[in-house]
C-alpha cells in the first residue's frame, strides 16, 4: 500500500474522517438501508416510516448517496448493490452489527488523549453492558467470523484430528465451520456461562448439536475438562496482559494430547510494532477498554509459546481483510 502523503489536505481529511463514519452509524442505527432495501422511495415516505424528520432525514440520505452508499434520481433514493447486500438487515450478508459495535465505541475514542496520559481505560460502562451493546457485540463478531472462517478453515489441515477445543469460543463460530470442513471432528467451546445461550442456539441451526458442545468457565480463572488434539484461541489474548496470556496458552497446552496442535488467531503485529495498521490502531482500542489488553507481535505470541512448551512454530499464511494471522505449533 502506498504510504500516506501528508500535507493540510491530507490531514484534515483524517481529522474530519468521523464525519463520514458518523454518517454511516446514523444511518445502521436508524435502519435507513433496511427501509429501503429494494424498493425506491423518497425522504418523506422514509422519514414517515422511521419517524424522523423530513429535512434532517434528507440531509442525511444526501450525505449517504454523497458517499455512494444511496443513489438519487429525482427526490427518490435507492440501495446501492453494496449497501443493499451489507447493510440491510434482509441479507444474509449483513454486517451490520459490527457497525453498531463501532459506534457504541466511539465515546470511549473521542477520550484518547486521557487513556495516553493515565494509561488506563476510559470506557465508563463494562464492555458490553447494556443489551443493545452486547446483542452488537455478539452478532457482529459472529458475523466477522462467519466471513473470515471460509478463507481461514481451508488452510489448516485438521484430518488427522478427532477434538477439537474453542478456547473462548464464543457462538463457536470456529467450531462450526471446522467440524463442517472435518466430518470426522467433534468439539467443544469454551466459554462464560452467559454465551451458552447463543451459542448452543448457533450450532443447533448449523445441525451440529451432537458433534459441537459446550463447557462453561472463564478461561483465565476456571480449569478445561477433556483432552484435545487441537485447541483454537482466536481474538482473545488481545484482550489480556502478557501474564494472563501466557496463563491461557499454558492452559491451552495442557489440555492437548500428546502431539497436538495450538492455533493462535489474533491480530499480529510486526516485530517493532508499528504495522500493519489496523493491529496497531486496535492496540489503541484495548488501551481505551482493558486494563492491560493489546495487539501483540509475532515474535511475543511465538515466545510465548515456546515457554509453554511448544515446538515446530510457525505463521500460517490467510487472506484476511484486517491483518490478521496464524500462529501455529504443537506438543
Amino acid at each position: 500500500m502506498k504510504p500516506t502523503e501528508w500535507h493540510p489536505g491530507t490531514l484534515l481529511e483524517t481529522a474530519g474522517g468521523y464525519w463520514k463514519t458518523c454518517a454511516l452509524h446514523a444511518a445502521v442505527q436508524l435502519d435507513v438501508f433496511t427501509e429501503i432495501d429494494d424498493l425506491r422511495l423518497s425522504a418523506d415516505a422514509i422519514a414517515e416510516t422511521l419517524q424522523a424528520d423530513p429535512r434532517a432525514l434528507a440531509m442525511l440520505l444526501n450525505a449517504l448517496t454523497a458517499m455512494n452508499l444511496l443513489e438519487k434520481s429525482d427526490g427518490i433514493y435507492a440501495n446501492t448493490p453494496e449497501a443493499a447486500r451489507f447493510l440491510s438487515r434482509k441479507s444474509p450478508a449483513y454486517i451490520g452489527y459490527i457497525i453498531k459495535h463501532h459506534h457504541h465505541l466511539v465515546p470511549s475514542w473521542s477520550r484518547l488523549d486521557q487513556a495516553v496520559l493515565s494509561g488506563g481505560p476510559v470506557r465508563t460502562q463494562a464492555t458490553h453492558g447494556s443489551d443493545d451493546e452486547r446483542e452488537s457485540f455478539l452478532m457482529g463478531m459472529f458475523n466477522m467470523a462467519m466471513m473470515t472462517a471460509p478463507r481461514i478453515v481451508p488452510k489448516i489441515d485438521l484430518t488427522h484430528c478427532k477434538s477439537f477445543l474453542d478456547m473462548g469460543g464464543g457462538p463457536g463460530t470456529y467450531a462450526i465451520q471446522f467440524c463442517l470442513k472435518n466430518p470426522g471432528l467433534h468439539a467443544v467451546v469454551f466459554d462464560l456461562p452467559t454465551t451458552r445461550p447463543f451459542a448452543e442456539k448457533t450450532i443447533d441451526s448449523h445441525g451440529l448439536s451432537d458433534r459441537i458442545g459446550f463447557q462453561a468457565g472463564s478461561y483465565l480463572h476456571d480449569p478445561v475438562e477433556g483432552r484435545y488434539d487441537v485447541a483454537w484461541l482466536s481474538q482473545i489474548l488481545h484482550g489480556e496482559g502478557p501474564e494472563d496470556c501466557r496463563t491461557m496458552i499454558q492452559k491451552a497446552v495442557s489440555a492437548l494430547s500428546p502431539g497436538g496442535m495450538i492455533l493462535i488467531h489474533e491480530f499480529i503485529l510486526n516485530n517493532e510494532m508499528n504495522g500493519p495498521l489496523f493491529p496497531a490502531l486496535f492496540s489503541l482500542n484495548m488501551l481505551l477498554g482493558t486494563d492491560s489488553g493489546q495487539s501483540y507481535s509475532e515474535q511475543q505470541i511465538s515466545d510465548m509459546l515456546a515457554d509453554a512448551g511448544v515446538r515446530n512454530i510457525h505463521r500460517i499464511a490467510i487472506d484476511s481483510p484486517n491483518d490478521s494471522g496464524i500462529i501455529a505449533g504443537e506438543v
